[in-house]
């Protein structure tokens, strides 16, 4: 296995060594193994047989365009140049956090191997968030994410907190509003995210225990939500179907404003907030102002 190796003085660990060995029992080849310039940690550069290589069970959903246009691009170019990350959760399979997608073109395109840089450590697949460039998360995909793997946290690591796992969240307000997306793809997550984000905090709790707080955060978010709703239905009732009606309505009912130096807690932020919303005065909107609101406020995460 010393061939393998980029450093010929250097003698891999035995986890890199064993995994390499594993490479090529599954029909896989490995090509180096090396460490990385930043941690020094040691990887596998190696070609993996395709079809023993499936997305993390946190990986967000596929997108068929990109998939197509990376289909296109691949194809037409007639070469492949992006490695994916992958991981071995277990021998004879392997992992990709970041990748998926070019995982599928080359389904698509019946390649036999996918070029991978084989991470050693099978934890840095928790670092799907961080790790995962090869197409910016929206709103949705990253709630989503967090959530899935938020829920494999609560079975494997059962005694660590959310605080534990800030780095790999990123932010708190991503797990509330993943519940929310799983209940409601359509979740105008965009028009309650500057909300939560400045009231949603990472938990002390245990994983399990906060799964159940962060549940009862959901459904306030969602109450909210549908009182929101029927307002924005008795405005267009009047005629007003301007795209930028929820965001106007959230941003004249919310009760954070600028001036206050002391946050009120998740709780008490959306019961006002529902509160606020049910009696807000629909005869005072005007499309002009709704018009003129969406042009002087910056948009909305995309969804």
């Amino acid at each position: 296995m010393a061939q393998w190796s980029v450093y010929p003085d250097k003698e891999p660990p035995k986890a890199a060594r064993e995994l390499a060995a594993q490479v090529e029992r599954d029909g896989g080849r490995v090509l180096a193994i090396y460490q990385e310039p930043v941690g020094e940690h040691w990887q596998i550069f190696c070609l993996l047989p395709r079809d023993r290589v499936e997305p993390s069970p946190y990986q967000r959903d596929l997108s068929p365009a990109h998939v197509k246009r990376l289909t296109e691009a691949v194809r037409k170019l007639d070469r492949f140049l992006d490695p994916v990350v992958a991981l071995s959760p277990r021998p004879g399979v392997y992992w990709t956090p970041n990748g998926n997608h070019r995982r599928i073109v080359l389904e698509k395109l019946k390649a036999e191997h996918l070029p991978a840089i084989l991470v050693v450590e099978p934890e840095v697949g928790y670092q799907i968030l961080p790790l995962n460039t090869e197409k910016a998360h929206n709103l949705k995909e990253k709630s989503l994410e967090v959530i899935r793997m938020y829920r494999a946290l609560a079975q494997e690591q059962a005694s660590s907190t959310e605080e534990d796992w800030a780095f790999q969240f990123e932010s708190a307000h991503f797990v509330t509003l993943g519940l929310l997306y799983e209940a409601n793809k359509r979740f105008a997550g965009g028009a309650f995210a500057p909300i939560l984000r400045r009231v949603d905090k990472f938990l002390k709790l245990t994983l399990r225990k906060g799964l159940e707080e962060r549940a009862e955060r959901a459904e306030l978010v969602h109450a909210a939500d549908e009182a929101l709703g029927a307002v924005v239905a008795k405005i267009k009732k009047r005629g007003i179907n301007h795209p930028y009606v929820k965001n106007y309505v959230l941003a004249r009912t919310t009760p954070l404003t600028r001036a206050r130096k002391t946050l009120p807690s998740f709780d008490q932020t959306f019961r006002k907030l529902r509160e606020n919303i049910e009696g807000f005065d629909l005869g005072k909107v005007r499309y002009e102002d709704i018009q003129r609101a969406s042009i002087m406020m910056a948009p909305a995460p995309s969804e």
